[in-house]
């Protein structure tokens, strides 16, 4: 063998060798930079459940939490909750019980992209149509800045023929000083071939990180009046505070 073709031989040797080393370490590389799930915990007391600016409670407190997995840009949860809204309607339900999944993804480095798809479910609800609900959803975001998009893809909270409803909302969450931000949202509602029942809701309030969790106070209400069990206004104008704690 030459001493050219021997060096040839070595260089080729190399360079598949180095290949090998660089596809490995490549390899080595992905599997390390691979997303992990994550799982957290919520439980959380307010004052006033309030859902797009109705009380789910005729005004009285609840008791909530949930818990959310996170997989790299994907994610899914489940969230309950204590109502009264179908019982004072004369119906059986004192429970709402959420699930949702979705996917978040980083158009550029100030804009994400949220979709995703939500069912809350009433177990043993007696609505006719029933309460249960699925809607879908998408949503963008720019920092303390966020406007989504709501559908449901079956009858609304009961509203018979309301397939195909939506919710549009606009939300700040900004960052007023280390642990404490402002918060504001005004959204629309618009219930399918139900027109009498869409409204429009508000919220406006803070937030601060303190004993451990996140402490809420907020103004919200409606510009339409819902009346509830025991005659009750479940959407006037009021202040809603709120415990939640995250682990």
């Amino acid at each position: 063998m030459s001493y050219t073709h021997t060096r040839q031989t070595a260089i080729a040797l190399s360079l598949i060798a180095g290949s090998l080393f660089s596809a490995t370490s490549h390899a080595q590389s992905s599997a390390s930079a691979a997303p992990s799930a994550e799982i957290t915990y919520n439980l959380g007391l307010v004052s006033d459940y309030r859902y797009r600016g109705i009380s789910q409670t005729r005004l009285q407190p609840a008791i909530q939490g949930g818990a959310d997995l996170a997989y790299g840009d994907f994610y899914a949860g489940a969230w309950a909750s204590n109502i009264k809204w179908i019982k004072d309607a004369g119906f059986n339900g004192s429970l709402e019980f959420d699930l949702y999944g979705g996917y978040k993804y980083a158009l550029n480095k100030n804009l994400t992209l949220d979709v995703g798809g939500l069912m809350y479910y009433f177990p043993s609800n007696s609505l006719k149509p029933s309460a249960n609900t699925v809607e879908l959803y998408a949503g963008v975001a720019s920092g303390p800045y966020s406007v989504k998009y709501s559908r449901s893809v079956s009858n609304l909270f009961g509203f018979a023929d309301s397939k195909g409803s939506g919710y549009l909302e606009a939300n700040v969450d900004y960052e007023l000083y280390k642990g404490t931000n402002v918060v504001a949202h005004i959204g629309r509602q618009m219930v399918k071939r139900n027109g009498y029942a869409n409204y429009t809701d508000y919220k406006i309030g803070a937030t601060r990180e303190a004993l451990g969790g996140k402490l809420a106070l907020s103004l919200v209400g409606t510009n339409e009046d819902f009346i509830g069990g025991n005659n009750k206004n479940l959407s006037k104008a009021g202040l809603v505070a709120g415990y939640t704690k995250t682990f």
